[in-house]
This record gives structure tokens, C-alpha cells and sequence, in this order.
């Protein structure tokens, strides 16, 4: 049976890395296995993905291309500052990649897979060939609830953020993407409902996270006595609900003061945090461990008790199915996404409501698994769940959706 043959966007790609950027990567590993790919990603990310190709001989056949606009056009870009800006500008600048390529080649399906935010651009010529969007997000906000409690910009900027998606209707460019899409690949409920109606039909919920089979750990434990490690991870943005772990141990201190919390990551919302813990009293309780290499972030989650993930939204989910592969109890938000996949077998799922019972409930949480014998019931069933979600099982999902949607457009 011939391949089909696929264009893949992915401007966030590259091995060794979590994150959006781990989430493009194993997504083209994956897809490789049954499609021709070409694929097109930063010229940044060329000093890591060629040595990686050249230690996997079994991955060669991908055909990885590459852009970037040069050093003096984008001097103002520096890290995620200003990414919003150069990723809109490169999608821009690569459309006549995408063109000369897929005609080169004979290439009828483009697939857009990072950046997955539904407001960002596509490129307009893939997006009128057989178009694969997503998975997407960027359409859930924050209940006021919640944002009343950040900081000025945060909270502007959440504010900016629920009048963007109260005029989604009106957004063209949008409008145009969820018409031209054969399929629609969506991380949250939320954001598939969000689809216009007449477009829906086109929409599936898939989550663009999976468990990493071949490093799921059958031997990591804690390794500190009389002390339960809690373990959250993420860019410290406001919406990623750091200042709901926090208050929440404050709580489940008064009830067991054996707790301790560890918050992996750096961001602009990190002095907040810091003032918070302070202001509770618990700033011996909490460590903000910064941004750690792979390697490091591997030894914290070994060692942890469990993983708290308090986003509000669909974000940090690496970190949440790595608890699957180290056998950790996962703590989290139901975001409509990611979480379906986790139960009351191996995982604490919260109902966002308001602020103060969510903080309750997180709280109850934390104080539940502080029993020894619960938490190991409920890590080795996250083990074995594991086993489940993994990206190659993740890779044939992807496999059946695309060759079923093409084949009934195509017959």
C-alpha cells in the first residue's frame, strides 16, 4: 500500500525537550512510522535534530526543512519574548515553502501541528489543500474568580484574553481556518465547542500528549523519609494556578505538616508566588527549584510523592502523563482535555469551581495522599495505566484519523 504523503508545520520540534516543543517532536516520530513526511520547523532547531537523525538511522527517511529569518530581523526575539510576533511573521515568510514543496512533491495533506493556539496563523496555502489543524487550544479563559487575584498586567491580560474569544465570531481569520479544515484536532472540550456550529461536525477532542513507554520507571520511589514531596511543573504564568497549590498547602499543613512542595519552572509570575508564600508562612515549605535540564526534572519526579498540576487551562500536561511513567498520584484541574484520561484508580481530578472550594479541594487532596499505602496503590495503577496512553499507541490513533478522514474525502 503506498504512503501518503504529508507536509507538517511544526515550528516548535526538537528532541530531548518537554513541552510543546517534545509534544511536535514525538508527533513526528510517530507519524513517520506511516506517512512520508516533510517536515518544517526552525532553522534553530537543526543543531539538535540532525545529530539526533544520525544516532536513529530509523528515522532518516523524515525530510526535516528548515527557516528562520536572519540574526538582524529578529534580534528583538529572545526566548518566548516575542514569539507571538516572529511565529505569525515565520508562518508568513514559510507559505512559499509550503507551496514549492508540496507541489515539488505531489503532496495533497498539510498538517499544522505547532503552535496548536487557534488564534495564531496557518499558512495560507496549506490550509487549502487537505488541511490537518491542530490539536489546538487557546480558546479557554480564566473565571475572574480566579484572575481577580493576579497581578495588574496578568490581569489585563486575562481580561484581553476573555473579550478575544467573546469575539471569536468576528475573528476572520479563524472564520477561515475552521472552514478550510478537513479535520480539527482539539485539546479541551471547551475549545471544540468554541468551533462555529456549521464547522463542528469537523472537530475531534485528542489530547497531543502521551506516555513515554520506554523510560516508564518500575524502580522510582521517594527517597526522603517522614517527608511527602509534592512535585508541580510548568512556566510560572498566572493561569497555570501555582497560587492555588500554594494556598491549598497552606491548608493541608494545619493537617499534616510532613507536606512539602516543589515548583519546577521560571516566569513572570514567580515574584508573585514567592510574596505569597511568605505572606501564608510557609516559604520554608516551598521551593522554586528554577528551569532544570531534562535530566534534573527526571530525578525531581523520581523522587516526588506525587504531581500537582493546578492549571486552569490545558498546559503543563507533559508533566502529568510523566506521572503515569514514574508511577506517581496526579493532582489536577479537569481542563476538558488531557484529564479524561486520568480517574479515581490513580489520579485526584478536581471540578474547577470557584476559587475557594477548588483551593478546598486541592487541599483535601494533598492531606489524602500523605497515606503511604494510598499513594503507592495509587502510583503503581498509574504505572500500569500508563502503558495505555503511549505515544505508539498515541501514533496509530493519529494514523487511523487521518487515512479515514483523507480516504472518505478522496474515494
Amino acid at each position: 500500500m503506498t504512503r501518503l504523503r504529508i507536509f507538517i508545520s511544526a515550528y516548535a520540534c526538537e528532541p530531548g525537550l518537554g513541552s510543546e516543543i517534545g509534544v511536535g517532536w514525538h508527533w513526528v516520530l510517530e507519524m513517520s512510522k506511516y506517512f512520508d513526511l516533510w517536515v518544517l520547523t526552525r532553522e534553530s532547531n537543526r543543531n539538535t535534530i540532525e545529530p539526533w537523525i544520525a544516532d536513529h538511522p530509523q528515522f532518516a527517511n523524515i525530510h526535516f526543512l528548515y527557516f528562520d529569518l536572519p540574526k538582524w530581523a529578529r534580534f528583538w526575539k529572545k526566548g518566548l519574548r516575542g514569539v507571538r510576533t516572529y511565529y505569525n511573521i515565520w508562518q508568513m515568510c514559510t507559505n512559499s515553502i509550503v507551496r514549492r514543496t508540496m507541489k515539488a512533491n505531489d503532496i495533497k495533506i498539510f498538517h499544522h501541528l505547532t503552535y496548536g493556539n487557534a488564534i495564531w496563523r496557518v499558512s495560507s496555502y496549506g490550509r487549502h489543500q487537505f488541511f490537518v489543524w491542530g490539536p489546538i487550544g487557546g480558546l479557554e479563559t480564566i473565571p475572574k474568580d480566579f484572575s481577580s487575584h493576579y497581578q495588574g498586567k496578568l490581569k489585563i491580560l486575562e481580561t484581553v484574553r476573555r473579550m478575544m474569544v467573546k469575539f471569536l465570531p468576528l475573528n476572520l481569520g479563524f472564520r477561515k481556518r475552521c472552514k478550510c479544515a478537513d479535520v480539527i484536532l482539539c485539546k479541551t472540550d471547551l475549545t471544540r465547542q468554541q468551533i462555529p456550529e456549521q464547522y463542528r461536525s469537523k472537530a475531534v477532542l485528542f489530547t497531543d500528549v502521551a506516555v513515554d513507554s520506554a523510560e516508564i520507571d518500575t524502580n522510582a520511589r521517594a527517597t526522603v523519609d517522614n517527608v511527602v514531596n509534592l512535585l508541580s511543573v510548568g512556566r510560572l504564568d498566572a493561569w497555570r494556578g501555582f497560587d492555588l497549590a500554594i494556598e491549598a498547602l497552606s491548608k493541608a499543613l494545619k493537617r499534616n505538616d510532613s507536606l512539602l512542595l516543589t515548583i519546577v519552572g521560571k516566569g513572570q509570575d514567580l515574584e508573585r508566588l514567592q510574596s505569597l508564600t511568605r505572606n501564608l508562612g510557609i516559604a520554608d515549605k516551598v521551593e522554586f527549584a528554577g528551569k532544570l535540564s531534562m535530566e534534573d526534572y527526571k530525578a525531581r519526579l523520581a523522587q516526588c510523592d506525587a504531581v500537582v498540576n493546578a492549571s486552569l487551562k490545558e498546559g503543563a500536561v507533559t508533566v502529568s502523563f510523566d506521572s503515569m511513567t514514574y508511577g506517581k498520584p496526579l493532582i489536577c484541574l479537569d481542563t476538558t482535555g488531557y484529564t479524561r484520561y486520568f480517574n479515581d484508580d490513580y489520579s485526584v481530578v478536581i471540578p474547577i469551581t470557584n476559587r475557594a472550594q477548588t483551593i478546598e479541594e486541592l487541599s483535601k487532596a494533598m492531606v489524602a495522599v500523605c497515606d503511604s499505602q494510598m499513594r503507592i496503590w495509587l502510583g503503581e495503577n498509574a504505572r500500569k495505566a500508563g502503558k495505555a496512553f503511549s505515544w505508539e499507541k498515541r501514533g496509530v490513533e493519529i494514523r487511523d484519523l487521518i487515512e479515514k478522514s483523507y480516504n472518505s474525502k478522496t474515494e
